[in-house]
This record gives structure tokens, sequence and C-alpha cells, in this order.
């Protein structure tokens, strides 16, 4: 799971104006990094050119993930990720990232601001934070323990059936077991049998 950018832009009348942006281009080669940067930035624009006011999309482009929220005063972002990162995590993260632009940057910059004239800073401590969505995201955090705990549940049961089987010989092994207990140990295992979880 990974994010490879994220970028905040305005929605203007004929074009969508890039404000800020971060990249993460470290799986890409040194030598391609700046046509995969411009490529994202020009994919981003494009994204938020095509997309209403107040709505959110995602747009796959080859292995990648394009999630976009543009809302209703024309203030748009952009994350692009890969195909397993959860897209919940995305649109929480352009939610945040939205709010907390709108708060620092007065809304008269954003149809002439530029990367190099917005101070926002934080786009890139964002874009590293989010980059594992258990640590950045409580409700995936929480998921994901609870997967670990279904996973020692199974164990833990699947333990307990090697444990029976074992049992099942040391009854039958046992001289202090009259015939009687070992029938009724038998019966109760058969009737039991049907109720095992897969």
């Amino acid at each position: 799971m990974k994010l490879y950018s994220l970028s905040i832009l305005h929605k203007g009348p004929t074009k969508a104006n890039l404000l800020k942006a971060a990249y993460d281009l470290s799986s890409f080669s040194f030598f391609q990094r700046s046509s995969v940067q411009e490529f994202m930035t020009f994919t981003s624009a494009l994204i938020v050119e095509r997309t209403t006011q107040g709505s959110r999309a995602s747009v796959k482009e080859q292995e990648y993930l394009c999630h976009v929220y543009v809302r209703n005063d024309n203030l748009g972002a952009v994350v692009i990720a890969d195909t397993e990162y959860p897209q919940r995590v995305c649109f929480t993260l352009l939610d945040k990232v939205l709010e907390e632009f709108s708060r620092q940057v007065d809304s008269i910059d954003w149809p002439s601001g530029n990367p190099d004239t917005i101070n926002y800073k934080a786009l890139d401590i964002h874009l590293s934070k989010y980059q594992n969505p258990r640590e950045a995201d409580a409700m995936t955090k929480v998921q994901a323990e609870l997967d670990e705990t279904k996973i020692i549940l199974h164990n833990t049961m699947e333990s307990l059936l090697e444990r029976g089987e074992k049992l099942d010989d040391l009854v039958a092994k046992s001289e202090h077991l009259g015939n009687q207990s070992k029938a009724f140990y038998k019966t109760a295992r058969k009737q039991n049998s049907c109720c095992e979880i897969m």
C-alpha cells in the first residue's frame, strides 16, 4: 500500500490551478521521477477539471487509483495511490487536508495562487503520515486488530481440535474408564462433530 501524490487545486471556470503538491516518488528510478511527477500533476489537474462541485470520485489509471474530492467552494484535492490502498482512508485524508488548507490559506489566494506563493507546509507531513493507513486512521487500526484477533482465535480452535484428537486416543487407551463411559464419550464426540468450525 502506497501513496504517491497529494495535491490541492482550485477548480477555475476553464482549468484547474495547482496550489500545493507533495510527492513520494522513491519507488521510481531517479531518471523517471521528474516525468512521473509531471504526469501526476497533469492527471490531478485533469481529474479536478472534470469532477463536478461537491462530489468525490475514484479514477483508475493503469495500476494506480486517483481519488478526488472537489468541494462546493471549488477547492479540490487529489491523492494518487496504488490499488491496494483503502479508499475510505484516502477520502478521510482529502477531507482533512482540504479543511486544514481552507483554514490556513485565504480563499482570495486560491484562483491566482501557485505552489511557490501558497504558504502551506503540512502536505508533505500528511503524505508521509498516511503511508501506513493503519497508523494514520483509527478505524483501519481497529480493523487490523480485529483481523489479528480472528487469526489468533482460529489458531486456538485448531489447537483445541488437535487436542481433541489426542484426547480420543487417550480415552481409547484408558484402563480407568469403563465401557459405558467410553461409549458416552464417543456418542458425545459424534454429536459435537456436526458443530465443527471450518
